[in-house]
C-alpha cells in the first residue's frame, strides 16, 4: 500500500493548481468585503459573502495562505520537471555521472514516471 506522501507526490500539479483556484477564490471574497463594502451588503449576488460578515477577515487571511501554497509548489514541481527532463536529454555518460546524484534527490519528489525515466537513462549509459 503506497503512503498518503507517495499519493499526493503523483498528483502534485494538479492539486497544487486546485490550491490556486481554491486559495484565489477566497483572496477574492476577502478582498470584495473590504474593498466593496457598500456594494456587496446592498447585492443580492454577493449576499454570500455578506453572510460571512467579519469572517471575511479569516478567509482573506486563508486564501492569501492557500494561494501561497499552490504557487510555490506549482513552482517547485515545474523547476524540479524542467531539472530532470533536462538531465536526462543528455547522452554523454560522464555529464549525467556528474549530477547524478542531485538528479536521484530531486526525482524523490517527483512522480513515479520519471523514476522510471530516470531508471531507463541509468540502464541507457550503464549507471548503477
Amino acid at each position: 500500500m503506497r503512503s498518503f506522501t507517495a499519493l499526493l507526490r503523483e498528483y502534485v500539479f494538479p492539486l497544487s493548481i486546485i490550491l490556486i483556484i481554491v486559495g484565489f477564490i477566497l483572496l477574492l471574497f476577502g478582498i470584495f468585503w473590504y474593498a466593496m463594502y457598500d456594494m456587496v451588503m446592498t447585492s443580492d449576488a454577493l449576499s454570500f459573502i455578506a453572510s460571512m460578515q467579519e469572517w471575511n477577515a479569516f478567509v482573506l487571511v486563508a486564501g492569501l495562505i492557500i494561494f501561497a501554497i499552490g504557487l510555490y509548489y506549482l513552482y517547485s514541481y515545474l523547476s524540479k520537471r524542467s531539472f530532470i527532463l533536462k538531465e536526462i536529454q543528455t547522452s554523454k555518460r560522464s555529464e549525467f555521472c556528474k549530477r547524478h546524484k542531485e538528479v536521484l534527490v530531486v526525482v524523490k519528489h517527483l512522480p513515479s514516471k520519471y523514476h522510471t525515466m530516470v531508471r531507463e537513462k541509468e540502464k541507457e549509459l550503464h549507471i548503477k
